[in-house]
Protein backbone atom coordinates (compact mmCIF):
# COMPACT_ATOMS: atom_id res chain seq x y z
CA UNK A 1 0.00 0.00 0.00
CA UNK A 2 1.57 3.51 -1.14
CA UNK A 3 1.72 6.53 1.81
CA UNK A 4 2.37 9.75 0.79
CA UNK A 5 4.14 12.79 2.65
CA UNK A 6 3.85 16.27 2.02
CA UNK A 7 6.55 18.57 2.64
CA UNK A 8 4.38 21.33 4.94
CA UNK A 9 7.89 22.75 4.83
CA UNK A 10 11.23 22.32 3.52
CA UNK A 11 13.21 25.05 5.85
CA UNK A 12 15.93 25.39 8.38
CA UNK A 13 15.79 26.98 11.64
CA UNK A 14 16.41 29.99 10.39
CA UNK A 15 14.80 30.94 7.12
CA UNK A 16 12.69 33.34 5.80
CA UNK A 17 11.22 31.85 2.96
CA UNK A 18 10.41 28.21 3.61
CA UNK A 19 8.63 27.59 7.08
CA UNK A 20 9.97 24.96 9.37
CA UNK A 21 10.87 21.21 8.09
CA UNK A 22 7.67 19.30 9.02
CA UNK A 23 5.68 17.23 7.19
CA UNK A 24 2.22 15.56 7.14
CA UNK A 25 2.01 11.85 6.30
CA UNK A 26 -1.23 10.12 4.39
CA UNK A 27 -1.46 6.84 5.10
CA UNK A 28 -4.79 4.59 4.07
CA UNK A 29 -7.12 7.81 5.62
CA UNK A 30 -4.97 8.72 8.82
CA UNK A 31 -2.81 11.96 9.22
CA UNK A 32 0.76 12.02 11.17
CA UNK A 33 2.29 15.38 11.24
CA UNK A 34 5.88 15.32 11.32
CA UNK A 35 7.49 17.91 13.82
CA UNK A 36 5.15 21.06 14.94
CA UNK A 37 7.54 23.67 14.80
CA UNK A 38 6.56 27.41 15.31
CA UNK A 39 5.75 28.32 11.48
CA UNK A 40 3.67 24.76 11.69
CA UNK A 41 0.45 25.91 12.34
CA UNK A 42 0.57 28.97 9.69
CA UNK A 43 1.96 26.29 6.89
CA UNK A 44 -0.83 23.50 7.71
CA UNK A 45 -3.47 26.76 7.58
CA UNK A 46 -2.18 27.45 4.08
CA UNK A 47 -2.59 24.40 2.88
CA UNK A 48 -6.03 24.11 3.76
CA UNK A 49 -5.04 21.19 6.83
CA UNK A 50 -6.62 22.43 9.90
CA UNK A 51 -5.76 20.86 12.99
CA UNK A 52 -9.00 18.83 13.31
CA UNK A 53 -7.88 17.14 10.08
CA UNK A 54 -5.07 15.67 12.21
CA UNK A 55 -4.92 12.27 13.54
CA UNK A 56 -1.68 12.21 15.75
CA UNK A 57 1.61 13.94 15.81
CA UNK A 58 5.31 12.47 15.84
CA UNK A 59 8.15 14.28 17.49
CA UNK A 60 12.05 13.53 16.62
CA UNK A 61 13.72 16.61 19.02
CA UNK A 62 12.99 19.36 21.17
CA UNK A 63 14.09 22.25 19.03
CA UNK A 64 11.83 24.70 18.49
CA UNK A 65 11.44 24.76 14.53
CA UNK A 66 10.18 21.13 15.14
CA UNK A 67 8.25 21.28 18.59
CA UNK A 68 7.57 25.11 18.72
CA UNK A 69 4.03 25.03 17.53
CA UNK A 70 2.86 22.31 19.94
CA UNK A 71 1.74 24.83 22.42
CA UNK A 72 -0.87 26.10 19.94
CA UNK A 73 -2.07 22.70 18.30
CA UNK A 74 -2.75 20.92 22.10
CA UNK A 75 -4.86 24.14 23.09
CA UNK A 76 -6.79 24.33 20.28
CA UNK A 77 -7.68 20.89 19.85
CA UNK A 78 -8.63 20.68 23.34
CA UNK A 79 -10.77 23.74 23.48
CA UNK A 80 -11.66 23.79 20.00
CA UNK A 81 -12.58 20.43 19.40
CA UNK A 82 -12.74 18.51 22.62
CA UNK A 83 -10.38 15.79 22.58
CA UNK A 84 -6.60 15.27 22.34
CA UNK A 85 -4.93 14.58 19.73
CA UNK A 86 -2.30 11.51 19.93
CA UNK A 87 0.97 12.18 20.52
CA UNK A 88 3.93 9.36 19.20
CA UNK A 89 7.18 9.50 21.12
CA UNK A 90 10.66 7.91 20.68
CA UNK A 91 10.23 6.51 24.48
CA UNK A 92 13.32 8.61 25.63
CA UNK A 93 11.56 11.71 24.28
CA UNK A 94 9.01 12.26 26.66
CA UNK A 95 10.84 14.20 29.93
CA UNK A 96 12.26 16.07 27.21
CA UNK A 97 9.48 17.14 25.28
CA UNK A 98 7.57 18.01 28.28
CA UNK A 99 10.42 19.88 30.49
CA UNK A 100 10.40 21.85 27.10
CA UNK A 101 6.49 22.35 27.12
CA UNK A 102 6.11 22.62 30.44
CA UNK A 103 7.26 26.09 31.04
CA UNK A 104 5.40 27.11 27.80
CA UNK A 105 2.04 25.78 28.88
CA UNK A 106 2.16 27.89 31.55
CA UNK A 107 -0.91 29.79 31.17
CA UNK A 108 -3.00 26.90 31.75
CA UNK A 109 -0.56 24.82 34.05
CA UNK A 110 -1.62 21.03 33.93
CA UNK A 111 0.35 18.45 35.67
CA UNK A 112 1.39 16.49 33.06
CA UNK A 113 1.70 15.93 29.18
CA UNK A 114 -1.27 13.62 29.19
CA UNK A 115 -3.18 15.98 29.99
CA UNK A 116 -2.98 17.92 26.77
CA UNK A 117 -2.14 14.62 24.22
CA UNK A 118 -2.71 11.10 24.42
CA UNK A 119 0.61 10.18 24.70
CA UNK A 120 2.33 6.81 22.84
CA UNK A 121 5.57 6.02 23.26
CA UNK A 122 7.28 4.03 20.75
CA UNK A 123 10.39 1.46 21.29
CA UNK A 124 13.88 3.20 19.96
CA UNK A 125 15.44 0.42 17.27
CA UNK A 126 12.05 -1.47 16.61
CA UNK A 127 9.44 -0.71 14.06
CA UNK A 128 5.73 0.17 15.45
CA UNK A 129 2.48 0.13 13.65
CA UNK A 130 0.60 3.03 14.48
CA UNK A 131 -1.92 2.99 11.66
CA UNK A 132 -2.94 0.92 8.83
CA UNK A 133 -0.17 0.91 6.12
CA UNK A 134 2.36 3.20 8.56
CA UNK A 135 5.31 1.47 10.28
CA UNK A 136 7.88 3.65 12.25
CA UNK A 137 10.86 3.10 13.45
CA UNK A 138 12.45 5.72 15.20
CA UNK A 139 16.56 5.49 14.97
CA UNK A 140 18.76 7.29 17.13
CA UNK A 141 20.96 10.04 15.52
CA UNK A 142 23.49 12.69 16.48
CA UNK A 143 22.73 16.46 16.21
CA UNK A 144 23.87 18.31 19.00
CA UNK A 145 25.86 17.55 21.89
CA UNK A 146 23.76 15.92 24.64
CA UNK A 147 20.66 16.35 22.98
CA UNK A 148 18.68 13.39 21.83
CA UNK A 149 17.31 13.27 18.31
CA UNK A 150 16.01 10.84 16.57
CA UNK A 151 15.55 10.11 12.34
CA UNK A 152 12.83 7.71 11.31
CA UNK A 153 12.45 4.36 8.81
CA UNK A 154 9.13 4.30 7.48
CA UNK A 155 7.55 1.10 6.48
CA UNK A 156 10.64 -0.51 6.86
CA UNK A 157 11.60 1.75 2.65
CA UNK A 158 11.53 5.18 3.64
CA UNK A 159 14.53 7.07 5.84
CA UNK A 160 13.46 10.36 7.07
CA UNK A 161 15.85 12.15 8.39
CA UNK A 162 14.87 14.77 11.41
CA UNK A 163 17.91 16.81 11.59
CA UNK A 164 21.17 15.29 11.78
CA UNK A 165 25.23 15.31 10.77
CA UNK A 166 26.47 13.30 8.41
CA UNK A 167 26.76 9.52 8.53
CA UNK A 168 27.31 7.62 5.45
CA UNK A 169 27.96 4.35 7.53
CA UNK A 170 24.25 4.78 8.57
CA UNK A 171 23.00 5.54 5.21
CA UNK A 172 24.79 2.74 3.32
CA UNK A 173 23.69 0.02 6.02
CA UNK A 174 20.46 1.71 5.61
CA UNK A 175 20.37 0.89 1.77
CA UNK A 176 22.60 -1.92 1.41
CA UNK A 177 20.57 -3.93 4.88
CA UNK A 178 17.86 -2.30 5.21
CA UNK A 179 16.94 -2.27 1.46
CA UNK A 180 15.66 1.29 2.31
CA UNK A 181 14.37 2.70 -1.55
CA UNK A 182 14.01 6.84 -0.67
CA UNK A 183 15.97 9.26 1.75
CA UNK A 184 14.66 12.51 2.87
CA UNK A 185 17.75 14.70 3.96
CA UNK A 186 18.22 17.57 5.85
CA UNK A 187 20.85 19.29 4.35
CA UNK A 188 22.85 22.56 5.35
CA UNK A 189 24.00 24.63 1.93
CA UNK A 190 27.11 25.83 3.26
CA UNK A 191 29.79 24.03 4.44
CA UNK A 192 31.40 22.90 6.64
CA UNK A 193 28.44 20.85 8.36
CA UNK A 194 28.33 20.91 12.09
CA UNK A 195 25.09 19.86 13.87
CA UNK A 196 23.61 18.94 10.00
CA UNK A 197 25.00 17.24 7.28
CA UNK A 198 26.32 19.98 4.39
CA UNK A 199 25.87 19.48 0.82
CA UNK A 200 29.39 19.33 0.05
CA UNK A 201 29.54 15.68 2.27
CA UNK A 202 26.17 14.75 0.98
CA UNK A 203 27.88 14.58 -2.73
CA UNK A 204 30.31 12.55 -1.50
CA UNK A 205 27.94 9.75 -1.29
CA UNK A 206 27.74 7.02 -4.27
CA UNK A 207 25.29 8.13 -6.83
CA UNK A 208 23.49 5.09 -6.04
CA UNK A 209 22.59 6.35 -2.75
CA UNK A 210 21.87 10.11 -4.06
CA UNK A 211 19.74 8.73 -6.79
CA UNK A 212 17.18 8.21 -4.30
CA UNK A 213 18.24 11.66 -1.82
CA UNK A 214 16.25 14.54 -2.13
CA UNK A 215 16.97 17.67 0.43
CA UNK A 216 15.23 19.11 2.88
CA UNK A 217 15.90 21.46 5.69
CA UNK A 218 17.70 23.75 3.49
CA UNK A 219 18.33 27.67 4.05
CA UNK A 220 16.40 30.89 1.75
CA UNK A 221 19.96 30.36 -0.66
CA UNK A 222 18.66 27.02 -2.08
CA UNK A 223 17.96 28.51 -5.49
CA UNK A 224 21.45 29.37 -5.80
CA UNK A 225 22.61 25.67 -5.35
CA UNK A 226 19.87 24.40 -8.29
CA UNK A 227 21.67 22.45 -10.71
CA UNK A 228 24.60 21.79 -8.19
CA UNK A 229 23.21 19.13 -6.37
CA UNK A 230 24.60 16.08 -8.62
CA UNK A 231 22.01 13.05 -8.41
CA UNK A 232 20.01 14.67 -5.71
CA UNK A 233 17.05 17.05 -5.43
CA UNK A 234 15.64 19.73 -3.38
CA UNK A 235 11.90 18.66 -1.77
CA UNK A 236 9.53 21.51 -2.46
CA UNK A 237 6.89 22.75 -0.04
CA UNK A 238 3.21 21.38 -0.32
CA UNK A 239 3.90 18.65 -2.61
CA UNK A 240 2.95 14.85 -2.10
CA UNK A 241 5.41 12.84 -2.36
CA UNK A 242 4.89 8.96 -2.97
CA UNK A 243 6.74 6.51 -0.98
Amino acid sequence: MKATITMIGTGDAFAQNYANNNAVIHADGFRLLVDCGYTAPTALQRLGMPFSDLDAVLISHTHSDHVGGLEELALEIMHTYQRKLVLYLPNTLRDPLWEKLNSELAQEPLPSLDDYFTVKLIPVDEPTGIAPGLIVEPVQTEHIDNRLSYSFIINERFFYSADMRFNPKLLHQLVNDRGIQLIFHDCQLSSPGTVHASLDELLTLPESIQTMTKLMHYGDTMPDFIGQTSRMTFLEQGIAYEF
